[in-house]
C-alpha cells in the first residue's frame, strides 16, 4: 500500500512538473540567467542587456542606465529605447531634436543631429516622418552619402489655433526614403526669426513617428522643454533572404513551429510564430495556444477543443453550424419553451392588435358621426376596402393635391372608379356636428354638373371622402395647356361656361339649404369622359339659411379668383361665386390666368384690362381662339358683357348665379339654333346643285342685358 501511494505521488508530482514547464515554457523572452526588463521596458531575444551572450549579437546588445530612475534602456549608450516588439520587428527609440535659437542679435543657439545604425536596423520608412516646427523654419535631411536630400518650410503668424496637422502652418511633414541606415538633420531659419521673436525664438527639426500630436506643441518651446520625439527603427535577425538563411541550418534563427518573413525595406529575414502559437520564435520556439482559455480574444458558442494550433467547436445537441462564428438554432432543451413563449407572445400580441385597431375604429366611428350619418342615404365604407381599392394608396393611384388634401384613384369591387381624398392636416380639422350636417347635405346634391360624394369612410381620425371619378382633369389644365384639343371650338367654351354655370345656380338656388361654394376656380371645375363640366371640391363652402345674405367667415379661396368685396369685410356671399365665375369666364376668353399681366412695362392685370375694354376690335385681341364667323363674334360679345357684369366691385351690382345661367343657356341655344340653320341651308345648296362663291345672311341682335334676354335669329 505505501508502494502504491508513493508511486501515485510520484505521478501528480510529474504532471504539476510538466503543466509548470509548459508554462514557464510559453512566458520565457530571454536567455536564461539574463535580465529581461530594464525599467519599464522588456527586452525580448535576440536582445539582450549588458552581457553579451544574453543577445544574439553585439548589434542587439543593449544597456541599461541605473543612474536614471527608473532605469533607462539605451541603443549604443546614448538613444533611449522605449519599446521592442518581436512580431512587428520594430524598436521605438527617443533621437534627440535638431534646434535653431535665435533672439534680438541673430542665432545664441543650435544643434544638428545625425543617427547612424547597424547593419541589422533600419530607419522606418512607412511610421516616420521629418518633422519641422517654427515659424520662420526649414528643416532639412540627407543621409551619410549624400545620395538623397529633402526638407519642408514651416510658417506661421502666432495663430495656431485652428490647425490640429502639419500642413505647413507651424508645422511640415515629409516622408523619408525606405533603407536609410544614416540621417543627418538639421534646422535652419531663412530670417533668423525676425518677425515671429516674440512668440516662436526656437525651430525644431526631428523624425516622429505616428504618436506625434501637433496639437501638442507650443510656440515659445525651447529646447529644455523639448528635445526628443518617438522614432520607429526596424530590424532583422541577419540580411539574408529566407532561403538563404535555411540553407544553413546551424546558423538559421527561425525556431520551432516558426515561419520567416522577408523584410524588402531592411533587406533581411525575422522569424515569426505560426498562426496558433505563441512565444519567442528566437528561443525555445513557439507553444501552442490553448485557445478554449481566452473565449473573447477565440469565441466558441459550444463545447471548445484545443487542437494544436489551433482549436474546434463543436455547437450544442440540436444546433448547427461553425461554433466559432455562430451556432444557428437552439438546443433542444430549452427550444420546446422557447417555441411554446413565442406562440403565446404572438397570439397574444396580435389579439392586442386587433382589439386595439377595432377599438380605434369605433371610437373614431363614433367621433366623427357615424350613428348620425348611417341612417343617411351616404354610403359608409370601412378603411380596408377603400385600403383595398387604392392600393393602399399606391403612388400609381395618386391624382393630386388640394385644399382638403391629397386624391387617390379607387376602383371599388364592382368596377366603379372613385375619387378617395385624405386629409393632410388632422390637427387643424376638427369634425363636429355642423360638419356632419354639411357632409349630410353635400351627399344629397344631386346635379349632372356636380361631382357626386358617393360616400365617406369614418374608421379613420378625420373621415376619408369618396367622389365619382371624373376622368379628364381640370378645366385649367385644358385652358391653360396648349396641347389640350377640348377647347378649340367656342362652342365648347360655351357648353362648359353654361353647364358650370347651372350647377353654381343649382347650389345657390336649389340645394337646401343652399351652398356656397368658397372657391369657385377653373382647378375646382372636372370634366369627364364627354368633356361635361363637373363642380367639385367642397372644402371650403358653407351653409346658409334661406333667410340668410351672407355668414362671416376666415379669409378662404384662391388669389385670383377671390371676390374683392369678401377679402374687404370678410362676409362671404353667393355674389362672391358670382365673381369668381367671372373670373372663370375671362379665362375661357382670354386663355391667361387670372394673376397675369398684360406686359412687364404695363403692370396691369387681364381682370382688370378685360373690365376696361370696349368695342368688338379690343376684345378680339384677347382671345385665345379661333372665331369661326360674325355669328360667334356677336356670341363673344354678349359673352363678355356677362362676364364683366360678373366682375363689378360691388356685389349688389352683379347679377345673381340664376341669372347668369340662364342668360348662358340662352346664349347656348341661340347658338344651337343658327348651328342648326346654317347646317340646314348648307344641306339645300348641296341637293339643288347650287355652287355659288359666297353667301350674305342677317344676323339680328338686341341690347344684351341678363335681367331682360330675350333670343333673337
Amino acid at each position: 500500500m505505501k508502494s502504491i501511494a508513493q508511486t501515485q505521488g510520484f505521478f501528480v508530482l510529474l504532471v504539476l512538473w510538466s503543466c509548470l514547464c509548459k508554462s514557464a515554457a510559453a512566458t520565457v523572452t530571454t536567455k536564461s540567467g539574463c535580465n529581461s526588463t530594464c525599467g519599464n521596458v522588456s527586452v525580448p531575444y535576440p536582445f539582450g542587456v549588458g552581457d553579451p551572450s544574453c543577445a544574439v549579437n553585439e548589434n542587439f546588445l543593449l544597456t541599461c542606465n541605473h543612474s536614471s530612475s527608473p532605469p533607462v534602456l539605451k541603443y549604443r549608450q546614448y538613444t533611449p529605447v522605449v519599446n521592442i516588439s518581436v512580431d512587428e520587428g520594430t524598436m521605438v527609440v527617443r533621437y534627440r531634436t535638431a534646434y535653431d535659437c535665435y533672439n534680438g542679435s541673430g542665432l545664441v543657439e543650435e544643434f544638428h543631429n545625425s543617427k547612424t545604425l547597424g547593419g541589422s536596423f533600419t530607419l522606418s520608412n512607412t511610421r516616420n516622418k521629418l518633422t519641422v516646427l517654427g515659424c520662420d523654419t526649414v528643416g532639412q535631411m540627407t543621409n551619410e552619402e549624400k545620395t538623397f536630400g529633402s526638407g519642408c518650410f514651416s510658417l506661421c503668424d502666432g495663430n495656431i489655433a485652428d490647425y490640429t496637422n502639419c500642413s505647413g502652418v507651424g508645422c511640415c511633414q515629409v516622408e523619408i526614403p525606405p533603407h536609410l541606415k544614416t540621417l543627418n538633420i538639421s534646422s535652419e531659419s531663412t530670417n533668423n526669426h525676425t518677425n515671429v521673436l516674440d512668440f516662436n525664438p526656437c525651430g525644431f527639426t526631428f523624425l516622429a513617428d505616428e504618436t506625434f500630436k501637433f496639437s501638442d506643441w507650443r510656440l515659445d518651446a525651447t529646447p529644455s522643454k523639448l528635445e526628443r520625439y518617438n522614432s520607429v527603427v526596424e530590424w532583422v535577425i541577419e540580411n539574408k533572404t529566407c532561403d538563404e538563411a535555411q540553407k544553413n541550418l546551424s546558423s538559421y534563427a527561425c525556431r520551432e513551429n516558426t515561419n520567416c518573413t522577408y523584410s524588402e525595406n531592411n533587406r533581411g529575414y525575422r522569424c515569426l510564430c505560426n498562426q496558433g502559437f505563441t512565444g519567442n520564435p528566437y528561443l525555445q520556439g513557439c507553444q501552442d495556444i490553448d485557445e478554449c482559455h481566452y473565449p473573447k480574444t477565440y469565441p466558441c458558442e459550444g463545447t471548445c477543443r484545443n487542437t494544436n494550433g489551433s482549436y474546434t467547436c463543436r455547437c450544442p445537441l440540436g444546433m448547427h453550424g461553425d461554433g466559432k462564428v455562430e451556432c444557428k438554432g437552439f438546443p433542444i432543451g430549452s427550444m420546446v419553451a422557447v417555441i411554446g413563449a413565442a406562440i403565446l407572445l404572438v397570439i397574444s400580441t396580435l389579439l392586442s392588435v386587433v382589439i386595439c385597431r377595432k377599438r380605434t375604429k369605433q371610437r373614431n366611428f363614433f367621433k366623427n358621426g357615424g350613428m348620425l350619418l348611417k341612417h343617411q342615404r351616404v354610403r359608409i365604407f370601412s378603411e380596408a376596402e377603400l385600403a383595398k381599392a387604392t392600393k393602399s394608396y399606391a403612388t400609381d393611384h395618386f391624382l393630386g393635391k388640394g385644399g382638403f388634401g391629397s386624391v387617390y384613384k379607387g376602383i371599388l369591387p364592382d368596377n366603379t372608379l372613385v375619387a378617395v381624398k385624405k386629409p393632410r392636416d388632422f390637427d387643424k380639422i376638427k369634425i363636429d356636428e355642423e360638419f356632419q350636417h354639411e357632409i349630410n347635405i353635400v351627399s344629397q346634391v344631386n346635379h349632372i354638373n356636380v361631382v357626386r360624394l358617393l360616400g365617406l369612410c369614418l374608421e379613420t381620425k378625420v373621415p376619408l371622402l369618396v367622389y365619382e371619378f371624373v376622368s379628364n382633369g381640370t378645366l385649367f389644365h385644358h385652358i391653360h395647356d396648349s396641347k389640350s384639343e377640348a377647347l378649340l371650338a367656342w362652342r365648347s367654351r360655351l357648353r362648359i361656361a353654361a353647364e358650370t354655370a347651372s350647377a353654381l345656380d343649382y347650389l345657390h338656388s336649389l340645394a337646401n339649404p343652399p351652398i356656397i361654394h368658397g372657391d369657385v376656380k377653373s382647378a375646382n371645375i372636372l370634366l369627364d369622359d364627354k368633356y361635361t363640366a363637373k363642380v367639385s371640391d367642397f372644402g371650403a363652402s358653407v351653409l346658409i339659411s334661406p333667410c340668410q345674405n351672407d355668414v362671416a367667415t376666415k379669409i378662404q379661396g384662391t388669389f385670383g379668383y377671390l371676390d374683392p368685396e369678401y377679402v374687404l369685410t370678410g362676409n362671404l356671399t353667393a355674389k362672391s361665386d358670382v365673381y369668381s365665375f367671372g373670373v372663370i369666364l375671362v379665362e375661357l376668353l382670354t386663355g391667361k390666368k387670372p394673376n397675369s399681366v398684360l406686359s412687364s412695362e404695363e403692370q396691369t392685370s387681364i381682370i382688370n384690362h378685360f373690365r376696361s375694354t370696349t368695342g368688338s376690335n379690343e376684345l378680339s385681341q384677347l382671345l385665345c381662339f379661333e372665331v369661326a364667323d360674325e355669328t360667334e363674334v356677336e356670341e363673344i360679345e354678349i359673352f363678355a358683357e356677362i362676364a364683366k357684369e360678373c366682375l363689378n366691385n360691388s356685389g349688389i351690382k352683379r347679377p345673381t348665379m340664376k341669372q347668369v345661367a340662364e342668360g348662358l343657356s340662352r346664349l347656348t341655344r341661340l347658338h344651337e339654333n343658327l348651328q342648326y340653320q346654317d347646317n340646314r341651308e348648307e344641306e339645300t345648296l348641296r341637293l339643288s346643285g347650287e355652287h355659288e362663291e359666297s353667301c350674305s345672311y342677317t344676323v339680328t341682335t338686341t341690347s344684351f342685358s341678363i335681367g331682360n334676354y330675350t333670343d333673337s335669329i
